[in-house]
């Protein structure tokens, strides 16, 4: 079933055309990606989708009856009452039948008339069926298990939320958007304002999300994980890709490699078909196959190749060697009134180790950084650093302190007063600064520009001890991936905080998981965290189960927990015997499909070449 219909979508911003006869249908379980840099279209789409912009020309149809769900990057509305019955009461007609119920049941007392309470007896029934049946479809448990997997605590359940900041809104009004489960819905960035735990969680709850589902992310990996299908924003215009992030690049790289074989083989037609035509126009025995030479040369299209993309390119040049021992953390204690973050806290951080610290959100991480780089001081303790160590600090709140009336280059530049301008201008330029661009003043940027702006400033003079908190947010998924790659090759040492999984999984050494005001450190990547506390869990879990066996004289509740673990242990046994074979026939299917791509790519080019070697024998014929 398709459940939104698009055709012929143009849109234009500032002059710019956006988006170009754009069609598109989705299907009723389809799951999409939107891939492309800041600025290319991707969210001003969904908010066409949900009526929020009108499009130039073209319509949206969207099925009767469908249900459309819509996660911005940031709540601009006011969001009202308590936090759990915030999130019940987004359910559609929630609010609406418990106003109907209240105004039934008073007008019920003010009727006398027999016939007329009867009749109101009759809604009011209706009502408190309709009343049931959404609370069977909807049930307060699952809101329940939505906010605490989105990192919410029970004791938040009755916070107002006006209470909340910015971050915490938006989870929250993620957990509305899981919990009313619409037929199709389309998240933007869902997971800026979470912290791994968190899209590790999500990213499970998804997996059994049965409707269509459109998704801008900067995080390669969960990108992989959810996508089906790709729709790029390209120079060129936008194109469609069957299969996730990764097969896109794939078939890109690909028709880019025989569109460029494609232009060099005609340019070399083109060469031989001038070179014949100079040297025997002039002969008459000649001049016939020369005219049609030049014939041949007129009717030629043009291969063109891909334009190429503007992103980020830089590297991190060389830096200092530091001594063995970078980052020294003794006996380090912080609180904040009756909260305490950390008590007697040691640590060490080595030469050339890259240290992702994760946990909760409000467990601590960005305070942990804030107390390193000294903008914080501790309650006790001390974090010092080692022998030849500079350090760089990148964090989200600095891309707000820049000086909004300073220019680009200006902003840059204080930062090195003693390099030349080309070499900041240079710098500026590696992150799509260039040209009258660099002479912008900081305060008409985007959220992402000031990001760059930040990251330049890093750049132009890096410490060997890199200290980065959120460096991917407001950055492109591509932009992210060119951060990822420069920073693999940075020879310093790497001390981050990141919720992006793809950010962490690529360049993480070390493990830092803060915990009840502890740091469990494991040595090792975060997919191997994670399966080591799976294992640990599963442990744990049989050690208890051991335990309870060994007692004599099993209780109901202790032979009742028992049953349940071992059915929770048999179902996801049974999970995974089932999935195991659909895994490895969804592979299979998904090499096919590569190769039957490039298949297809390489019949369309012998069928052009084909067709130009016709061309020239018959021109020659003649």
């Amino acid at each position: 079933m398709v459940k939104i219909t698009i055709k012929n979508l143009t849109f234009s911003y500032n002059s710019h055309r956006i988006l170009d006869g754009l069609s598109l249908t989705i299907g009723s379980s389809e799951i999409l990606s939107l891939v492309g840099p800041n600025g290319s279209g991707k969210t001003s789409l969904l908010r066409m989708m949900v009526g929020e912009l009108a499009p130039d020309k073209g319509e949206i149809r969207i099925t009767k009856g469908v249900r459309v769900g819509y996660l911005p990057q940031d709540v601009y509305e006011v969001l009202s009452g308590r936090l759990l019955q915030f999130v019940v009461d987004s359910v559609p007609s929630r609010v609406r039948l418990k106003e109907q119920l209240a105004s039934l049941e008073s007008s019920l007392g003010d009727h006398p008339d027999p016939q007329t309470q009867s009749k109101l007896a009759g809604q009011l029934a209706e009502v408190h069926h309709k009343i049931i049946d959404l609370d069977a479809h909807y049930p307060l448990h699952l809101a329940e298990k939505i906010l605490l997997g989105l990192g919410f605590k029970p004791e938040d359940f009755e916070r107002p939320m006006s209470s909340l900041s910015g971050g915490w809104k938006m989870r929250a009004a993620l957990a509305s958007l899981l919990y009313q489960s619409p037929d199709v819905l389309l998240l933007d960035e869902p997971t800026n304002h979470l912290d791994v735990p968190s899209v590790h969680w999500m990213e499970d709850f998804l997996r059994s999300y049965k409707g269509a589902m459109i998704l801008i992310c900067h995080d390669r990996e969960f990108l992989n994980r959810q996508s089906e299908r790709t729709i790029s924003f390209e120079p060129e215009g936008m194109k469609f890709y069957n299969g996730n992030y990764e097969h896109y690049l794939r078939t890109r790289e690909e028709e880019a490699r025989v569109l460029e074989a494609r232009a060099k083989h005609q340019e070399q037609k083109v060469k031989e078909a001038e070179r014949f035509i100079e040297r025997f126009r002039a002969k008459a025995s000649k001049a016939r196959q020369a005219q049609s030479k030049i014939k041949l040369v007129k009717k030629i299209e043009l291969v063109e190749t891909f334009q190429k993309r503007k992103s980020i390119r830089f590297s991190f040049p060389t830096v200092p060697r530091s001594g063995r021992e970078v980052l020294s953390i003794q006996g380090l204690t912080k609180s904040f009134g009756p909260l305490t973050l950390y008590k007697d806290l040691h640590l060490r951080v080595m030469r050339g180790e890259r240290v992702a610290i994760v946990g909760p959100n409000g467990a601590g991480k960005t305070t942990l950084l804030r107390l390193i780089a000294g903008e914080l001081q501790p309650d006790q303790g001390q974090a010092s650093l080692g022998h030849n160590v500079t350090m760089s600090y990148y964090a989200q709140h600095l891309s707000e302190m820049l000086d909004p009336n300073k220019t680009i280059l200006g902003e840059v530049y204080q930062v090195v007063p003693h390099e030349t301008v080309s070499f900041v201008r240079g710098v500026c330029g590696a992150f799509l600064f260039s040209g009258p661009d660099v002479d912008k003043p900081v305060g008409v940027l985007s959220g992402g520009e000031r990001a760059r702006v930040s990251l330049a400033k890093i750049l132009v003079k890096p410490g060997n001890f890199m200290v980065m908190d959120e460096p991917t947010n407001h950055l492109d998924i591509i932009s992210s991936e060119m951060l990822i790659d420069a920073l693999q090759d940075f020879d310093g040492t790497l001390l981050f905080v990141s919720h992006n999984l793809s950010f962490v999984n690529r360049l993480a050494t070390k493990i830092w998981d803060i915990r009840d005001g502890t740091i469990v450190e494991y040595p090792g990547t975060l997919h191997e965290y994670f399966d080591h506390l799976a294992g640990k869990a599963a442990e744990e879990e049989a050690e208890q189960d051991r335990q309870e066996e060994s007692e004599e004289g099993d209780t109901p509740f202790r032979q009742k927990r028992k049953n349940l673990r071992r059915e929770k242990a048999e179902k996801r046994s049974l999970i995974s015997t089932a999935l195991k074979p659909i895994e490895t026939k969804l592979r299979q299917l998904e090499e096919r499909i590569d190769e039957m791509e490039k298949r297809k790519i390489e019949l369309e080019h012998l069928k052009v070449y084909s067709e130009e070697i016709s061309c020239t024998l018959n021109l020659s014929r003649r």
